[in-house]
């Protein structure tokens, strides 16, 4: 082993190996990782969305989203909406954030900086990155959860989801 070559940072991939949209996903597996220890350790919505929206942005290139959530002003989102425009933005992917329960918990939208749609790896992208949404709102509505936005008949999420990570090292 070279004695300068201090490898990557648990990417996975070899130096020489070619970026692939399987590396994308296997990055993103990483960056929901740390996103499921924040949503565990009970970090405050606003900055486990953001976090999720930049990976998926990292992720995707090209592209900026936000999640608007159903208390939000719809004049602000329409603000947001112009803004992009204005900007030379395209829209990329809006879709309702939908619970198993068929409960609207907010809109995920994304802009891109030319006319396109998402591919079919992006699309798989996409859903996983509102996976971690539904989570992250779901615990954040927990009874004691810091954010207090419990609602009636809202009760703890089934197994260890809010427990903790123990430690690795």
């Amino acid at each position: 082993m070279d004695e300068y070559d201090f490898g990557s940072r648990e990417t996975g991939l070899e130096r020489n190996e070619p970026f692939t949209v399987e590396s994308k996903i296997h990055y993103l597996s990483g960056d929901e990782e740390q996103l499921l220890q924040c949503i565990s350790s009970r970090a405050p919505l606003p900055e486990v969305l953001n976090g999720i929206c930049s990976a998926l942005d990292c992720q995707i290139g090209n592209v900026v989203s936000f999640i608007a959530m159903p208390t939000d002003d719809a004049s602000d989102v329409a603000a947001i909406a112009m803004n992009a425009a204005q900007f030379g933005l395209h829209i990329f992917y809006s879709e309702s954030i939908v619970a198993g329960d068929g409960e609207q918990l907010g809109t995920f939208e994304m802009y891109s900086s030319g006319p396109r749609s998402p591919s079919e790896e992006e699309c798989r992208l996409i859903e996983r990155a509102k996976g971690l949404v539904v989570l992250a709102i779901k615990v954040d509505r927990v009874p004691g959860h810091p954010g207090g936005r419990a609602k009636a008949g809202d009760g703890p999420l089934p197994g260890n989801a809010l427990e903790k990570p123990v430690s690795m090292n």
